[in-house]
């Protein structure tokens, strides 16, 4: 494939070109030229060049039959408040970035072969309100992954945790790590490990209609609101009734079977937070390939109904992950179990 790249009739040098999550990419020449050997199929094109709006291409070799031409637009909030805010390098930040690895990287035994090269350029905010937790990247994110043997190049789009909740949007590229013969069968397996039991592996495995041979059980559930846990609106109308009335918590009566008074009152329903704002009914079970997904104009589509809770029965939790919190109880390792919480419908 052949593209160039221009700012209005100018030629752009030193543009990142690159195919979203693979290991092609390159950068353009002082004629806002690039080249990039791909082999058939379909991908996310990715030109990114700072100051300027990403632009993602979707790249079919099949009907890709001329050199195409790139041509950005400014980027206005390029340099907004968050991104100009200096930085300041204390325990608070130190702090932040622990949490944000554990989230971000993950908590498994491959996760903490990953190292952040550069965490100086993240940036991060909190709001305490929201309970919001956010993270940003100045520059591009580069990482080493010695037990895939991978060096990471990620441009993180955004990055927000509110409550448990943690949502992230980024572009990556891979690259290999120089290596022996040793060192190239330990990376060799350990992406094997990796893979398998991934999203993209039951996936593949899904659109092949070989995921139950593969290893997956996929049920279907229904989350709905827990109606013993009272509304966020009447927990925080609670938790001001008792800071109006300056009440110390250890002065409240902890078993409040019948509350005799508004602060009473206010109190069991702070305290019903703790329990989970939803509950899910498991309605179907074994589904088969036609239930979550189907094919139109050679695309395949999710189309499956509220919720998917998937269990990979080839491979148990890891210990690291299952004590990932201090307060975190020993339990016995499980078949991995995941969930797929239907946001909107997707295109695979």
């Amino acid at each position: 494939m052949k593209g160039s790249v221009f700012d209005s009739n100018l030629p752009l040098e030193n543009v990142a070109v690159y195919l979203n999550n693979t290991m092609l990419g390159t950068t353009t020449n002082n004629a806002g030229e690039f080249t990039l050997t791909v082999t058939e199929g379909e991908y996310e094109l990715i030109v990114s060049y700072l100051g300027f709006k990403k632009i993602n291409y979707n790249l079919n070799t099949s009907n890709y039959q001329k050199p195409h031409r790139f041509n950005f637009v400014e980027d206005e909030n390029v340099l907004n408040e968050i991104v100009i805010k200096k930085t300041v390098y204390d325990e608070t930040w130190k702090h932040n970035l622990a949490s944000f690895k554990q989230e971000f990287i993950g908590l498994t035994n491959l996760a903490q072969e990953c190292e952040i090269l550069n965490p100086e350029v993240l940036h991060f905010e909190f709001d305490y309100q929201q309970n919001k937790f956010t993270a940003f990247a100045r520059k591009l994110l580069k990482m080493k992954n010695k037990g895939l043997g991978y060096l990471i190049t990620y441009e993180l789009e955004d990055f927000t945790k509110i409550n448990n909740y943690v949502s992230y949007l980024g572009y990556s590229r891979y690259e290999n790590l120089k290596g022996g013969k040793r060192k190239k069968k330990r990376w060799k397996a350990n992406r094997e490990i990796a893979y398998k039991g991934s999203v993209v592996h039951f996936l593949k495995s899904l659109i092949n209609d070989t995921f139950k041979e593969e290893g997956y059980i996929v049920n279907q559930f229904k989350r709905v609101l827990n109606t013993k846990r009272p509304s966020d609106e009447a927990i925080e109308k609670a938790r001001a009734i008792i800071r109006f009335n300056r009440i110390n918590n250890k002065n409240i009566k902890r078993n409040l079977e019948n509350p005799k008074n508004a602060i009473d009152s206010a109190y069991v329903t702070v305290r019903k937070n703790r329990l989970p704002k939803y509950e899910d009914y498991l309605y179907k079970s074994q589904l088969k390939k036609e239930d979550i997904i189907s094919i139109k104009n050679n695309q395949y589509y999710l189309i499956f109904e509220n919720n998917l809770s998937i269990v990979y029965s080839k491979e148990k939790e890891e210990l690291r992950f299952l004590r990932r919190t201090l307060f975190s109880k020993r339990t016995e390792p499980l078949a991995q179990t995941s969930s797929f919480i239907s946001v909107k419908r997707m295109l695979l």
